[in-house]
């Protein structure tokens, strides 16, 4: 984290805060801090900022419930710009949307055979935010742990039975079943897939 003497604010006394979700790594919106509003961020762990527009402080979900947990706040290079990293607990624009900006194009380094699980855990984390009817993904959330859990379990039992079978199609098929399941759970604790692959990388050095 870093401290409020560390940042060059403008001569209104505002920084510019880009929020980040920790977990897609989706840009969510562009707002603005000053002191008071940073001071409070990295007190709380909650995302603070100030209106530019009502020239007050404001509390991201204080009224919304769309409140949105800090897990990091980084500077740049010349300390007069900030990234936030958050895990949001609903949509973050005021029009109620996962984020402020269209939908983002895949980026080209991501290019390859995992580019699918960085696009599957982005619109994850914009059904659960957005909760769109008829979505089987907000379905799941609206449902709550248990029912994710229950579909883990049930999806993992496929895919010993299609193992079993000895059928390709059958397994490839559960296999992306789980996964998906699995994602939803990792989206619902708030877990990131990248604690995940850390995990997996510490184990294999």
């Amino acid at each position: 984290m870093i401290h409020p003497d560390d940042i060059q604010f403008d001569e209104k006394g505002l920084v510019p805060a880009i929020l980040q979700d920790a977990a897609s790594k989706e840009v969510l919106t562009l707002a603005y801090m000053n002191r008071e509003a940073l001071e409070l961020t990295l007190k709380t762990k909650e995302a603070w900022f100030y209106s530019r527009s009502r020239n007050q402080l404001w509390h991201k979900g204080e009224t919304s419930g769309n409140v949105q947990e800090v897990v990091s706040v980084q500077a740049d290079c010349d300390r007069d710009a900030i990234l936030v990293k958050v895990l949001p607990a609903g949509p973050s624009c005021h029009q109620g949307t996962y984020s402020c900006f269209e939908e983002q194009p895949e980026d080209p380094d991501l290019s390859g055979r995992f580019q699918i699980i960085n696009r599957l855990e982005s619109v994850i984390a914009k059904k659960e935010a957005e909760r769109p009817e008829g979505s089987y993904t907000a379905y799941l959330f609206d449902k709550g742990l248990d029912k994710i859990l229950k579909k883990v379990g049930e999806e993992a039992s496929e895919v010993i039975i299609a193992a079993k079978n000895r059928s390709a199609e059958e397994l490839s098929n559960e296999t992306a079943d789980l996964l998906y399941h699995l994602f939803v759970l990792l989206r619902e604790q708030k877990l990131p897939l990248d604690e995940v692959l850390r995990v997996l990388k510490d184990r294999n050095q």
